[in-house]
């Protein structure tokens, strides 16, 4: 990226670390053999791929036959969902999730609801989160599935996990799933009395095509990729084994500057939400109790096409909705659903902090914000 650009968008994607891309290079340089082969070099490149699972498993404190690598959080998600679902195929069943997951889960359940499962959308309020009371009115005998993201990846809303979780299992049989992409190195997961989550390296400094889905060893999952017995026979194909090898270095050293880096974005949050606050033609839709790494807020004079614009020939990069949606015309769903008009919706911004985001490229972001806003925006 040119020194001259401002980056705003690590919801959407990091930088890779300079750890982790020079112990990538160094693995280039070297293996290149299939790690399912018999002779010695693709004995010893296992043996890397099976020692990674062992520390990505240790380090969320689950078992290392729980951890399923994956090309992203979107395949872990849909191995997640429609894994279960396509086991209870015959009789269909009820699912569970909320009206705000990622587009990765609503299309899975969406397409489920095309082959005959039942799902019930639970709404949100204000801030972004699920009513427990509806959870419960919503679960059933027949639910097979409950799944709600631990973070919303537009607004930043922390769900009530604990509180899901402690209920899913205590009254019903259904498994609990969890999208915990946004979660990931920057609030503490805790796996207990959770059935499976996803993740993914390239939101915590990793390489991109490298992802984790944790799923326990009683969950039946039908495979969507067939081949060999690759990964315990849940996801079949050739493994990416170098990208594998270096989740679990990724995950270290994200979990490693956690505290420090949610400290660092609890700072970066406040200074921007009390300069917005000044500006009478800005909106916030993130609330105080959620991930201060994620600041959506709505400028009342224009539409966030064109300010995006504005912000990006002044040489910030930043989003108005989840990216996999930034091509869109459409508002966004997710303001939508906690309540918003459309107008509203259609001139959101996203900005996203990471450790690497300064106090110096907020303010400036702040100014330039003024400065388009006076020039292109319409009067209130």
């Amino acid at each position: 990226m040119q020194h001259n650009r401002v980056y705003l968008d690590y919801a959407s994607t990091t930088p890779v670390s300079p750890e982790v891309l020079k112990a990538y290079k160094g693995l280039l340089d070297v293996w290149f053999v299939n790690s399912e082969s018999l002779y010695q070099e693709g004995a010893q490149l296992h043996q890397l791929m099976e020692k990674s699972r062992l520390q990505t498993a240790s380090l969320l404190n689950v078992r290392a036959n729980e951890i399923i690598f994956t090309s992203g959080a979107s395949e872990a998600s849909s191995l997640a969902i429609k894994g279960v679902a396509f086991r209870h195929l015959e009789k269909k069943g009820h699912l569970i999730t909320s009206s705000v997951e990622h587009s990765s889960v609503t299309n899975c359940f969406r397409q489920l609801e095309e082959l005959g499962f039942e799902v019930s959308w639970l709404s949100v309020d204000s801030s972004g989160k699920i009513s427990l009371e509806e959870l419960k009115k919503e679960l059933r005998p027949d639910t097979i599935l409950v799944s709600v993201m631990m973070v919303n990846n537009e607004v930043g809303a922390i769900q009530p996990i604990d509180d899901i979780k402690t209920y899913v299992k205590k009254h019903s049989h259904a498994f609990l799933h969890v999208d915990c992409v946004q979660a990931l190195g920057k609030i503490p997961v805790d796996l207990k009395d959770i059935d499976m989550a996803s993740f993914s390296a390239h939101k915590i400094h990793g390489l991109k095509g490298s992802g984790v889905l944790f799923c326990r060893q009683h969950v039946d999952l039908m495979p969507l990729i067939c081949g060999g017995q690759q990964e315990f026979g849940r996801r079949g194909g050739t493994e990416n084994a170098l990208v594998n090898i270096m989740f679990a270095k990724t995950l270290r050293l994200a979990l490693e500057s956690q505290k420090k880096g949610y400290e660092h974005a609890k700072m970066l949050n406040d200074i921007c939400v009390e300069e917005l606050s000044k500006m009478p033609e800005i909106e916030l839709n993130s609330t105080s109790d959620g991930l201060p790494h994620i600041l959506n807020f709505s400028c009342r004079t224009m539409l966030s096409e064109v300010l995006m614009n504005a912000l990006n020939t002044r040489g910030f990069c930043i989003s108005a909705q989840s990216t996999c949606h930034s091509k869109s015309k459409a508002p966004s769903f997710v303001l939508k659903a906690m309540g918003y008009s459309d107008q509203r919706a259609l001139s959101s911004i996203r900005l996203s902090f990471s450790h690497e985001t300064t106090k110096e490229e907020v303010l400036q972001f702040i100014e330039t914000l003024k400065e388009c806003t006076e020039k292109y925006g319409t009067r209130l």
